[in-house]
C-alpha cells in the first residue's frame, strides 16, 4: 500500500491519512474500483500494517517511539505523559502530538493555548480514545436527511461495538451507579450506556483499537490503484478555470516537488491544516478558518466504592490497555448541554492521580465536554509572509468564551461533582478544566452548509463552494456545534463527500 514513485495524475487525490481520508478511500475503493487513488501524508508510518492505532503496539518501547515520531516539529518535546503536567498548568501537548509553538493566543482572548496537531500516518486516528457516540438534540445536522444511515456506514468503517467491556468486572458497577444518577429525567436513548468504541477484544483478551488501518480495510490494501506516499508535504491545491485540478507535493525526504494532475481533490488534513492548505492554495471564501470550536473539557476522578480485587488481576492480564471499569457514556441533551464520558484513570486522556495501590481499576476518571457557542470571530488566521516548521502559511488562533459557554463550564462542574459522588469518593474538591485546544476535536473551520451564503465553506456533498472537484473533509466540516466526540460524525459525512465522487466517476 505504501509506494515512493509519485504519479504524474490520478483520478483522486486525497491529502490526509487519518480515519476521514481513509474513508473517502474505503468507499472509492468499494464503489469505483477502477480509479486511480493517490493519498499523501505528511508524517511517517510508524505501524505495521500502516495507520494503526498505537494503542496496539504491544511493546511499550516500540509504543513510545512510533508516538515520538508522530510529533513532527516537536518531536522529543516533553508530553502531557509526564505526571502532572496538565493539572501544574505547563503547557504539553500528549504523547503522540505536537503544539502550535505560536499564534496560540491573542491578547485578550484565552486562545487555545495547547491546540496540537499528529503527523503520520494513520493521524490523530492513531492516537485517540476511539468514542464514537452519536449526535443528539442540537449536535445534529438538521439539513442532512440521511444522517442517520451516513452514521451507520461510519459504524460499519470504523467498526464501533459496545460490548468491548463487558467482560471487564467494575463495568457494570460504574454504568448502574451513573444510571441512578442522571436516567430518572432522561428517555431511553440519552440515559447512561455503554460507551460505542471503535474497538474489539480478540479471543486472546487483548483490545484492538481501530486507526486508519480498520477503516482502509480489506478492500483498500487490495486495491491496486490506490497508493499511499508518506512524508509527503501538498503544499496546495492547483486549479485550473476554477476548478480542482491537482495538487504539489514537496517529498520531504529529497526535498523535491512534485505536480500531481487529478480529478478530484479532497483535503482532510484535519481542523487547522486543511483550512491552511485551502489558503495557501488562494482559495479563501469569506468563511474559511470561522466559527472554529473546540470542546471544553473538564475532569474529575473518584475511587470506586466496596469494590473487590476479584477478577481485576485477571483483566489486567490483557496488557496496559484494559480497563476494569468499562467506558461509560453520559449523552449530550439540550436541557444538560455536555457529553460524559467515564473510563478508567490509566486510559484517561490525561492522567488524574497518581496510581491507587488498593484495587486496580477502582479510580476512574469522569468527563464532560461542553459545546461551544459558534461565534463568527472565533477562527483560525494565516500569514502570507510567515511560515511553520513544515513552511506553509503561519496560524494565529482568536478564541473567547461567552458568558454562555462559562455558564455551561459551570453546570458542567458541578453536574461532575455529584456524578463523582455517585460512583465512589472524589479524590479531589473541584473538577479541573483542561486549557483550551486540550480536546483535540477543532470543529467548524471549513464548515458545511445547506446553501452558499458565505457562512460556510462546502457543500452537504462536502464539496468547496466555487471550487468543482475540491472536497474537504475532517471534523472541520461539522457545522454543528457539538459536545460528543465528532469522529463518528465527520466520517459519516466524509461518505456522504466520497459517495459523490464516486458517481462522479461514473
Amino acid at each position: 500500500m505504501n509506494a515512493r514513485h509519485y504519479p504524474a495524475s490520478a483520478d483522486v487525490v486525497i491529502v490526509g491519512s487519518g480515519p476521514n481520508g481513509a474513508a473517502y478511500a474505503r468507499i472509492l475503493s468499494e464503489l469505483a474500483p477502477d480509479a486511480s487513488i493517490a493519498m499523501f501524508e505528511v508524517g511517517p508510518t510508524v505501524s505495521n500494517p500502516p495507520g494503526a492505532h498505537v494503542k496496539n503496539i504491544e511493546d511499550a518501547a516500540e509504543r513510545a517511539l512510533a508516538q515520538a515520531r508522530s510529533e513532527g516539529p516537536g518531536e522529543r518535546a516533553a508530553t502531557i505523559s509526564d505526571p502532572g503536567a496538565a493539572k501544574s498548568g505547563q503547557r504539553r501537548g500528549r504523547a503522540g502530538t505536537y503544539l502550535l509553538p505560536e499564534g496560540f493566543r491573542v491578547e485578550g482572548e484565552e486562545g487555545m493555548p495547547v491546540a496540537a496537531f499528529s503527523s503520520n500516518v494513520g493521524g490523530m486516528g492513531a492516537h485517540w480514545t476511539a468514542a464514537c457516540p452519536r449526535p443528539f438534540d442540537s449536535e445534529r445536522i438538521d439539513f442532512l436527511a440521511d444522517l442517520d444511515e451516513l452514521l451507520d456506514e461510519a459504524e460499519r468503517l470504523l467498526a464501533v461495538t459496545t460490548d468491548a467491556f463487558d467482560a471487564s468486572p467494575f463495568a457494570t458497577i460504574v454504568r448502574e451507579r451513573l444510571s441512578e444518577a442522571v436516567d430518572a429525567q432522561r428517555d431511553h436513548a440519552h440515559r447512561a450506556q455503554r460507551m460505542p468504541l471503535a474497538v474489539h477484544r480478540r479471543e486472546d483478551g487483548r483490545l484492538v483499537w481501530s486507526g486508519s488501518d480498520v477503516v482502509f480495510g480489506d478492500v483498500t490494501r487490495a486495491n491496486a490503484n490506490f497508493a499511499l506516499y508518506d512524508e509527503s508535504l501538498v503544499t496546495r491545491v492547483l486549479t485550473d478555470g476554477g476548478r480542482a485540478s491537482g495538487v504539489e507535493v514537496r517529498d520531504l525526504r529529497t526535498d523535491s516537488v512534485h505536480t500531481i494532475a487529478a480529478r478530484y481533490v479532497v483535503v482532510a488534513a484535519d481542523g487547522l491544516r486543511t483550512p491552511q492548505v485551502l489558503w495557501a492554495s488562494g482559495i479563501r471564501p469569506p468563511a474559511l478558518g470561522r466559527m472554529l470550536n473546540d470542546q471544553t473539557q473538564i475532569v474529575f476522578a473518584s475511587r470506586l466504592r466496596d469494590v473487590q480485587t476479584g477478577d481485576a488481576d485477571a483483566v489486567a492480564t490483557a496488557g496496559a490497555l484494559s480497563e476494569q471499569s468499562g467506558v461509560t457514556w453520559v449523552p449530550f441533551t439540550d436541557e444538560m448541554p455536555f457529553h460524559g464520558q467515564i473510563m478508567q484513570l490509566d486510559a484517561s486522556p490525561v492522567p488524574l492521580a497518581d496510581d491507587d495501590p488498593v484495587v486496580p481499576g477502582s479510580i476512574v476518571g469522569l468527563g464532560l465536554f461542553t459545546a461551544k457557542e459558534l461565534q463568527w470571530e472565533d477562527r483560525v488566521d494565516f500569514s502570507d509572509d510567515a511560515v511553520d516548521g513544515y513552511g506553509m502559511p503561519a496560524m494565529t488562533i482568536h478564541y473567547t468564551l461567552t458568558p454562555r459557554d462559562h455558564a455551561v463550564m459551570e453546570r458542567a462542574r458541578e453536574e461532575l461533582v455529584r456524578l463523582g459522588r455517585a460512583v465512589g469518593d472524589p479524590l479531589d474538591e473541584r473538577p479541573f478544566t483542561m486549557p483550551a485546544g486540550a480536546s483535540l476535536h477543532y470543529q467548524g473551520s471549513t464548515r458545511m452548509g445547506l446553501t452558499d451564503d458565505g457562512r460556510s465553506v462546502c457543500s452537504p456533498d462536502s464539496e468547496v463552494w466555487g471550487v468543482p472537484g475540491l472536497f474537504v473533509a475532517g471534523n472541520n466540516v461539522i457545522p454543528t456545534s457539538t459536545a460528543c466526540n465528532p469522529t463518528l460524525t465527520s466520517v459519516a459525512l466524509a461518505v456522504r463527500g466520497a459517495r459523490r465522487i464516486a458517481e462522479n466517476l461514473g
